[in-house]
């Protein structure tokens, strides 16, 4: 058994029995993604369930998804923020004890309180027609700053801060700006659920400068973006998801993806012998995730609003700004439990 930083044997065993194959819409391999809002699905697992979650959620005012009530759509910074601190509470819960969470986000500058935004050839999801407002106590021009306020709201909320990963693009989009540097990099942060947590550092070792041996991984990570012809969207580059996931998990292992996308978690977590649960608002972007896993739709799945007919208990968000999925409960017994879980 591999031990965390601290030399400790982590605290538990590792997760047994079969994902439950009722909940998903698409599933296979001892893994499925559910089509549902993040804050309602999460609300299926027993607690101390994922070894790790690896997830990027919606940038702030950045991108229009077409579903009402989406996450990154808020009118104002704060809610986006309280609306991901909700959900990662959630992931906490259902973290195992000396579980991590890997979190990808990137910043962006106040619109000037521009109220729309054209879509381009090269890309052409930039297209939006609402901008959010600036926000209080920023001016036009502003970096807002979202990584960190983000990390620390988690912070405060109870996570710990293990670490800032600066995500380098060699091959970064071009920007017409000539009043600041072109940006090259995002944040991807590790926070732990505990003090005393999994990570294997030997996993993701480096080449040495002196090219003999290896050394710690270091906090930059040269990794260049990689399109993906099924979507219009941006989507997690392999290379940054492997060594989170290596790290952070061993073979067999649960890996939560709130926010799974195109399903570049899914398509890791099957090459490195992980299992993984990807949950996904938009139909139509789990439909681009099953076909790159080749998946078909799981029989007796999927409803005529296109998710899988799965809500959690009847607990609402108070502000109920995520869409309330289709009716009917279900729970989602993965089975197995930790040892000497707090």
């Amino acid at each position: 058994m591999i031990g965390n930083e601290n030399g400790n044997k982590p605290n538990g065993t590792a997760l047994t029995g079969n994902i439950a194959r009722s909940v998903f819409t698409y599933e296979g391999a001892g893994s499925g993604i559910i089509v549902g809002d993040a804050w309602h699905s999460m609300q299926l697992f027993p607690d101390r369930t994922f070894r790790c979650c690896v997830t990027s959620p919606p940038y702030w005012g950045l991108r229009d998804y077409g579903i009402p009530g989406q996450i990154g759509a808020e009118q104002t910074l704060d809610q986006y923020i309280a609306n991901l601190k909700e959900i990662f509470q959630k992931v906490k819960k259902a973290l195992r004890d000396d579980g991590t969470l890997w979190l990808n986000i990137g910043d962006s500058y106040t619109s000037g309180n521009r109220t729309w935004r054209d879509a381009d050839k090269k890309n052409p999801a930039r297209g939006m027609d609402y901008r959010a407002p600036t926000p209080e106590g920023l001016k036009p021009k502003d970096l807002i700053g979202v990584p960190w306020r983000i990390a620390f709201a988690l912070q405060a909320d109870g996570w710990y801060l293990r670490s800032d990963i600066i995500w380098y693009k060699p091959n970064c989009q071009p920007e017409s700006v000539k009043d600041r540097p072109t940006r090259a990099h995002e944040y991807l942060f590790l926070f732990s659920k505990s003090e005393d947590y999994f990570y294997d550092h030997q996993a993701i070792v480096e080449p040495a400068k002196s090219r003999k041996g290896t050394r710690n991984r270091r906090t930059v990570w040269a990794i260049n973006t990689e399109p993906f012809a099924d979507a219009h969207f941006a989507t997690f580059p392999p290379n940054l998801i492997e060594p989170s996931i290596l790290a952070g998990t061993e073979p067999n292992d649960v890996v939560l993806d709130p926010f799974f996308g195109s399903g570049t978690v899914g398509e890791v977590c099957l090459r490195l012998n992980r299992r993984f649960v990807g949950i996904e608002l938009k139909p139509d972007y789990a439909e681009i995730a099953a076909k790159r896993l080749n998946w078909q739709k799981a029989e007796g799945i999927g409803s005529r609003n296109g998710t899988n007919d799965v809500s959690g208990p009847k607990t609402k968000r108070t502000n109920r700004f995520l869409r309330t999925p289709a009716s009917g409960q279900r729970a989602l017994p993965l089975g197995g439990s930790e040892e000497n879980g707090r």
